[in-house]
């Protein structure tokens, strides 16, 4: 499923290729005040509050001669029409409708290819005899907006969800069902000695890996490829990544183990799921959380498994012991998944594996737009944002930004001013009621006003 195809038409000097840069975040086309700088199609990966499509960036519409240069690129950018999926028909709203907005508007109405009008040049308010002018287009509201300033790029999601929205979402959960469909990419992390090794040696049903009583003994992240077979007996594929035990900052003097180190934090890097191997016989440390914040951090997804539990003693109060300490010392998530295992008998490594690939399978995770927003207007409702001052904060909608991990986009008014507090309310909203409790989730604010200016958590 390929993205949906936007085209950027208009006449030339409205700003098409200034808009064509803001939307694919670089500056790929080239822009100048003189007019008809654009003389061949440019395909762009554009994002829009999360709305991902291709833009295609065309030369200004002349009405000159069709063997003309002017003439040859209006051909050009008629035949960019072809097979798209949605229209921004830009124009300058400071210089007002000319005639030649009008014949561009008359043509555009028999492609029967849905159009969003866009006025350009729209920042203070010497834009808006132009913007009332427009509806005249026949177009319906235009999206008033500034592509050189960035103010109100945002407000096209308003304009093309209804549109190409369905289509960006297909193409979204093929892509996120590619990716699911490779090799669960599992890194073993933890202090040394706690058995990572030993672990993978089991799994393998092999002396893949060097292991011993001495601390520190891997020093390079290796990665072997291995395959699982379910309990339903279907095989499947997995990249088990060793590194090197992580101690404490302050312990690590050797130049050779500051480079182990540093390759174990690269190897998360390049994990899907990482797995945080804990010593039974020594219980939870702060270092296991520092290391957890870390992979965290990244954006990974997280589970705890406590190795030699054959050889625990009072095993049940450690195990409540560690959850309760996870709980109270990482509060960025809520429900991660704490499993039993033994790397000497093997016990507990299936469950282990399976409950990795069910922890992928929520990272990757993405909500429809509808059943979203249906979430965050109950959530609205029940608690409703503050008024500092009196003065009310609007939060209009949400969108999921992206997965891997899962990241949201909460559009809105005055959001500079909204506490912490509520928005701590709505990221445990959406771990408990969308099914991300185990996994680190991203949420940026965003205004209409400046929809650059961003403020995450």
């Amino acid at each position: 499923m390929t993205k949906p195809v936007v085209i950027i038409i208009g006449r030339p000097n409205v700003g098409k290729s200034t808009l064509f840069n803001r939307l694919i975040g670089k500056k790929l086309a080239l822009v100048d005040d003189q007019p008809g700088v654009t003389r061949d199609r440019r395909l762009g990966d554009a994002n829009v509050a999360g709305l991902e499509f291709t833009a295609v960036d065309t030369a200004g519409w002349e009405d000159d001669d069709a063997a003309s240069l002017p003439g040859r690129m209006r051909a050009q950018t008629e035949a960019s029409l072809e097979g798209a999926d949605a229209a921004l028909f830009v124009f300058d709203a400071r210089a007002g409708v000319t005639p030649l907005d009008q014949e561009i508007a008359r043509w555009l109405r028999g492609q029967g290819v849905p159009v969003v009008l866009v006025a350009n040049k729209a920042e203070g308010r010497a834009g808006d005899p132009g913007i009332y002018e427009s509806f005249a287009l026949g177009f319906g509201e235009p999206v008033a907006l500034s592509a050189e300033h960035g103010e109100g790029v945002a407000d096209l999601f308003d304009a093309l969800w209804p549109i190409v929205g369905a289509k960006a979402e297909a193409a979204e959960e093929a892509a996120d069902d590619d990716e699911e469909a490779g090799p669960l990419k599992l890194a073993i992390v933890g202090r040394p000695n706690a058995g990572k090794s030993t672990l993978i040696n089991r799994l393998l049903g092999e002396n893949r890996l060097l292991t011993g009583p001495e601390a520190g003994i891997t020093r390079d992240s290796i990665a072997v490829d291995w395959q699982w077979t379910d309990r339903q007996g279907e095989s499947r594929e997995v990249r088990l990544i060793d590194t090197a035990g992580m101690r404490k900052k302050a312990q690590v003097t050797d130049k050779l183990e500051k480079l182990s180190v540093a390759d174990a934090r690269r190897a998360v890097d390049f994990a899907e799921v990482v797995v945080l191997l804990l010593d039974a016989t020594r219980g939870l440390e702060h270092q296991d959380l520092k290391i957890a914040s870390l992979v965290l951090e990244e954006g990974r997804a997280l589970m705890i498994a406590i190795n030699k539990w054959d050889v625990a003693d009072n095993a049940s109060a450690l195990f409540n012991g560690i959850k309760a300490a996870l709980e109270e010392g990482l509060s960025q998530v809520r429900g991660l998944p704490v499993l039993t295992v033994s790397a000497q008998t093997g016990k507990g490594l299936d469950t282990m594996i399976g409950a990795a690939f069910e922890l992928r399978e929520a990272w990757s995770k993405r909500v429809p737009t509808a059943a979203l927003n249906r979430w965050f207007d109950d959530a609205l409702e029940a608690n409703p944002p503050p008024a500092p001052g009196g003065k009310r904060i609007k939060l209009r909608y949400i969108t999921q930004a992206g997965t891997r991990p899962p990241r949201f986009v909460i559009f809105g008014s005055r959001l500079d001013a909204l506490p912490k507090s509520y928005e701590r309310y709505l990221v445990n909203g959406i771990r408990k009621a969308l099914g991300f409790e185990a996994v680190p989730v991203r949420v940026t604010l965003k205004t209409s006003k400046n929809p650059f200016a961003e403020h995450s958590r």
